[in-house]
């Protein structure tokens, strides 16, 4: 079983991420984020209060059981309306969760939290790494795609000189992560998202070993 540890960005880096977004839906999860007390329920409605009182129009909430999971795709069917009345979906979850719905909606998703490390995991089997729970996350400017894991060089400030045809120059066999990225801010209109510098990564976002407490109330 994995656990994504997550906090909550500052509510002003979510802020800029929804700038010009004036109605919002608020997706958390029933797993990490809840045992963390990040996304859970609480955490959800928090949220709608604060993005509220900031003059947003909040157009639904849900707490998915597991937003990771494929089958969030029937729940977003029975959630449609809210979610097409939104300009963007604000995701309390961990990135795991984000990129999962990202693919399965064609709307603007924008992560509320940062996926810090996985706490636990006990797990047969193969796996295809999405995130590196790197502590820094920017996925709300590529579309939903982490450039971080899913491109080679890990690249945050676009696509290196060797992209070809839409492919990788390391692995010929494998999509450049940047067009990708491209191609999705395109098909949102969000293209001027790429033209956004990106700071150096701060490749030590979370000392090893990581360590999570929930504060006491």
């Amino acid at each position: 079983m994995i656990r994504s540890i997550t906090q909550q960005k500052p509510m002003e880096e979510i802020e800029r991420l929804l700038e010009g977004m004036g109605r919002v839906f608020i997706m958390g999860c029933g797993t990490c984020v809840t045992l963390t007390h990040t996304g859970g329920i609480p955490e959800v409605e928090a949220m709608r209060g604060a993005l509220s009182e900031k003059g947003k129009v909040v157009t639904g909430t849900t707490v998915v059981p597991v937003a990771c999971d494929n089958l969030t795709r029937e729940i977003l069917k029975d959630i449609q309306s809210g979610i097409k009345q939104s300009d963007a979906l604000l995701i309390m979850t961990c990135a795991f969760g984000v990129q999962t719905i990202a693919h399965q909606i064609g709307k603007l998703v924008i992560p509320a939290l940062n996926t810090m490390f996985i706490g636990k995991e006990t797990a047969f089997g193969e796996f295809n790494e999405v995130c590196t729970q790197c502590g820094t996350c920017i996925i709300g400017e590529t579309g939903g795609i982490c450039p971080v894991t899913a491109c080679h060089k890990g690249l945050v400030n676009g696509p290196c000189g060797g992209t070809n045809n839409g492919k990788c120059e390391i692995d010929s066999n494998k999509d450049c992560a940047w067009t990708a990225i491209y191609n999705r801010l395109k098909a949102l209109g969000r293209i001027d998202s790429m033209r956004k510098y990106q700071k150096p990564r701060n490749h030590l976002g979370e000392p090893n070993p990581g360590k999570f407490r929930i504060p006491t109330v």
